[in-house]
């Protein structure tokens, strides 16, 4: 059985499994649509929320991002973890408590005004937007190459799928769902990765595999790296580039970011107890450390294995001139997605694979008549071209498209369902038509979630960046926006609706134009006005994937200034916000 058959084989009974499920688990009304029907098990909830937390970023991304960045690439390990943990200890259990449906619903009542509401909504909509945009983005990676067919087909096909089981099943089909997904993703993450630690170092456990030594040769994996890449002229695997400014903004970004994403946050809305939202988030962090503990073995393994399969060796020579074999057949593979491409500059027939923007290395790499680097290789391929690289069994090939489809599209669902719970539950019923019915409601999200997907479709075509880096700059907004205003409405009794407002408008404004500016999110087009030396302009040396931290700081700074210069909030604000906080002995 061709490698193309299996995979449309096992892609199509995922998709089966998924369909199946949502049919199963159809919403009957809006509180199934938004919360599941708050019925959810802390086991269920976990699992669900470890596939919506797992994204396309986690799955393919995170991995290529360590392969080529090495130590700096453990920013996202650091961010998106530590960032979890902030979730689950200070925002979760509160949330739960205040018992709604959605965080602008939060934000509205805790800061008893339509308008907070309102620009909470269109937080909610910049963060969401941004992040499915990667999401999307995987999906047409992973369709344009297993399933050979162009990215447009690709996109659409996961257009449709998520169309099902999110407009039909809402937030309880899209739960169970979830559970699936995060079966196949998991099993589909760690299968290779065993198959393939074993083949270098002979252990068959990955995370053990990282720091052992290879096969046969009595130097460790790492140490290897660091050798093979600085004769390339590539920084040290195991030391970094970026500055200690940048990674500790970005790892802050990612964490506090965490905390401000509205599909994450609404996982815990689904359970029937605080207390079970509490097991949940524990279960979570545990079905979450899987994959996040094996991604720097995956990520090492993937770039050792690359560097010893692109060189063809010499079979001979003709009239004179060395002849070699033609490079290996994973990369007539990928080429044909147009994500690695070989550019003979010097007509050697060989790869010349090194960093020639190092001025140090220059000389040398002029001295071997290169003529400059001669392979690209998108850092998003590497977890799915892995095991191909490794010349592991069809069947796991065919494994690793499923979960990176599930990946991708287990947190797309999450998204879109929060956009069309803002519009309809937020917007429609809690802004211009109050009066609406259930009905209507459940129909209204439907039918905003179906909108949704056709923009997120859109938006999948031409991301700003790699996977990661575009997720990236989703927590940074969801930092600078949402969380000061729910953490300030947990924690804090004096914080009023003009603080809030003002700050969220103040974090969202100054992080999205740094964004934009620096990367042309949505115009890119636009051209360069800085020039080249892009990163010589940062703000304080701190990257776009990193400055939602100084919008976060703008947001506490300008929220808690406006609030002491107005009235503080009404008394029943002030006795809701310590109901939230004080357990209650019947809700735990």
């Amino acid at each position: 059985m061709s490698l193309k058959v299996l995979t449309y084989l096992v892609v199509g009974a995922s998709f089966a499994l998924y369909i199946g499920i949502a049919i199963w688990s159809r919403a009957h009304n809006t509180r199934d649509f938004y919360i599941a029907g708050k019925g959810v098990s802390p086991i269920a909830n976990g699992m669900a929320t470890a596939a919506d937390w797992m994204s396309a970023a986690s799955f393919i991304s995170m991995a290529g991002l360590i392969a080529f960045l090495g130590y700096d690439g453990s920013v996202y390990l650091m961010g998106w973890t530590g960032g979890y943990v902030l979730l689950a200890l200070f925002l979760a259990p509160y949330l739960r408590k205040f018992g709604k449906f959605t965080v602008p619903e939060f934000i509205a009542e805790r800061y008893y005004s339509k308008t907070a509401r309102i620009v909470a909504v269109i937080c909610l909509i910049f963060v969401s937007f941004t992040y499915v945009a990667g999401q999307m983005r995987g999906v047409g990676i992973v369709f344009s190459r297993f399933l050979e067919v162009e990215v447009t087909v690709g996109l659409i096909i996961g257009m449709g799928i998520v169309f099902v089981y999110a407009v039909l099943g809402g937030m309880k089909g899209i739960t169970y769902t979830q559970v699936a997904q995060y079966c196949v993703l998991i099993f589909a993450y760690t299968v290779p990765a065993i198959f393939i630690a074993i083949q270098i170092t002979g252990n068959a456990v990955p995370q053990l595999a990282f720091g052992s030594e290879i096969a046969g040769s009595g130097v460790s994996l790492l140490d290897r790296l660091d050798g093979i890449v600085t004769a390339l002229g590539f920084t040290q695997y195991t030391s970094g580039e970026k500055s200690t400014i940048d990674i500790f903004c970005i790892t802050l970004a990612l964490m506090v970011g965490t905390a401000g994403l509205p599909h994450v946050i609404v996982r815990f809305f689904t359970v029937p107890k605080v207390r079970d939202a509490r097991a949940s988030a524990g279960y979570a962090l545990l079905f979450i450390a899987i994959l996040y503990t094996t991604a720097p073995a995956v990520g090492a393994m993937a770039r050792y294995n690359l560097l010893n399969t692109i060189q063809p060796g010499e079979i001979g020579a003709v009239d004179g001139n060395l002849v070699f074999e033609d490079r290996p057949d994973w990369m007539h593979t990928w080429e044909q997605t147009g994500l690695v491409a070989f550019d003979d500059k010097n007509g050697d027939g060989r790869i010349q694979y090194y960093n020639d923007q190092n001025p140090d290395f220059e000389a040398t790499a002029a001295s071997y008549g290169w003529q400059g680097n001669e392979l690209s290789v998108d850092r998003d391929i590497m977890v799915l071209a892995n095991p191909e690289i490794a010349g592991l069994p069809d069947w796991v090939i065919a494994l690793v498209a499923a979960g990176g489809i599930a990946a991708a599209l287990s947190t797309a669902a999450g998204l879109l369902l929060v956009i069309s719970a803002a519009v309809s539950h937020d917007l429609i019923k809690g802004i211009f038509v109050p009066g609406i019915s259930e009905k209507g409601e459940l129909r209204a999200g439907r039918i905003a979630a179906a909108v949704a997907i056709m923009i997120a479709g859109y938006l999948g075509f031409d991301p700003p960046g790699w996977v990661a880096q575009v997720v990236a700059f989703a927590f940074g907004l969801a930092a600078a926006s949402l969380f000061p205003a729910i953490l300030l409405g947990i924690f804090y009794k004096r914080m009023n609706k003009e603080g809030a407002i003002a700050g969220m408008i103040t974090g969202l404004l100054f992080t999205y134009g740094y964004i934009e500016f620096f990367k042309g999110l949505f115009l890119k087009w636009a051209g360069a006005p800085w020039g080249e030396n892009v990163a010589a302009n940062w703000l304080f040396g701190i990257s776009p994937e990193g400055i939602g931290v100084v919008g976060m700081l703008l947001n506490f700074t300008v929220a808690l200034l406006v609030s002491s210069m107005t009235s503080p909030p009404p008394e029943h604000i002030q006795h809701l916000v310590e109901h939230i906080r004080v357990p209650r002995a019947l809700e735990e």
